[in-house]
């Protein structure tokens, strides 16, 4: 487990700065989402976290490691990421195509053994795609695509995974489904997400994003209370508790 911490960040597009002054930490083994309105700099924040992009200005740390500083190989064994809109390469199979998870982790020419088999199975069997391992990728379905790079994600094992909308195209089942299996990999998570009531149910802690910084970081039920809602997407909210639940929900009600 890993420790990721954003200090004092500036990042954007090209020479623009979206975001300023991001600070938060990601406590090991924990989950964590990041929400806000469409286009406030969600999956932008994301890839800097991937070391993707650089900052304008501040640091991504995990275990004390400076993630723009490292080697794109070295960075690879320490955090994943699976963008919004990928799609796997519909010429590969689906088990080779979760097989590019585990290409840091192997020398130069150097083919897959036993082990590397068994760790693209193990992968599948996760998201649920394990008997379509021989299946071509441009067969599959919008939500099969999706689990198939989550599982080439989860096969990559880094410590720290990074995810942008990985709920998208996800039936309510797989959705809960992949929530689940994160939790169950004890790895650090952090993932952008549109479903408010997901991000207050399944994740530990919350970033919520409003206007060109971060309006509040910390536990889900803290983050997202009614009036945060209203400030940072002009809707009426409220918390439900009922008997019948085992966990709080958030509803929005009203615009």
């Amino acid at each position: 487990m890993s420790e990721m911490k954003i200090h004092a960040l500036d990042c954007g597009i090209g020479r623009t700065t979206i975001l300023r002054n991001v600070t938060w930490a990601a406590e090991p083994g924990t989950m964590t989402a990041i929400v806000g309105v469409n286009g406030v700099g969600k999956s932008t924040l994301l890839r800097c976290l991937a070391g993707i992009t650089r900052p304008h200005s501040g640091e991504v740390q995990i275990d004390g490691r400076n993630v723009h500083r490292l080697p794109p190989r070295k960075r690879a064994k320490l955090v994943t990421f699976v963008g919004q809109e990928e799609t796997p390469p519909g010429d590969l199979t689906v088990g080779e195509t979760v097989a590019l998870g585990r290409l840091p982790h192997r020398r130069p020419w150097e083919f897959g053994g036993r082990c590397e088999n068994e760790i693209v199975h193990d992968s599948l069997a996760l998201v649920g795609m394990e008997t379509e391992i021989d299946r071509p990728c441009d067969q599959l379905s919008g939500g099969q695509r999706r689990r198939v790079l989550l599982a080439r994600g989860l096969a990559q094992e880094t410590p720290v995974i990074l995810l942008d909308e990985p709920t998208n195209h996800l039936d309510v089942h797989h959705q809960l489904h992949l929530l689940g299996v994160l939790r169950s990999t004890g790895r650090t998570v952090i993932a952008t997400v549109h479903d408010l009531d997901l991000a207050m149910v399944y994740f530990d802690s919350v970033v919520l994003l409003h206007g060109d910084g971060v309006l509040a970081a910390g536990p889900s039920g803290q983050v997202l209370t009614p009036e945060r809602m209203r400030t940072a997407f002009d809707v009426g909210a409220l918390i439900a508790d009922l008997d019948q639940a085992r966990n709080p929900h958030l509803i929005v009600d009203t615009l």
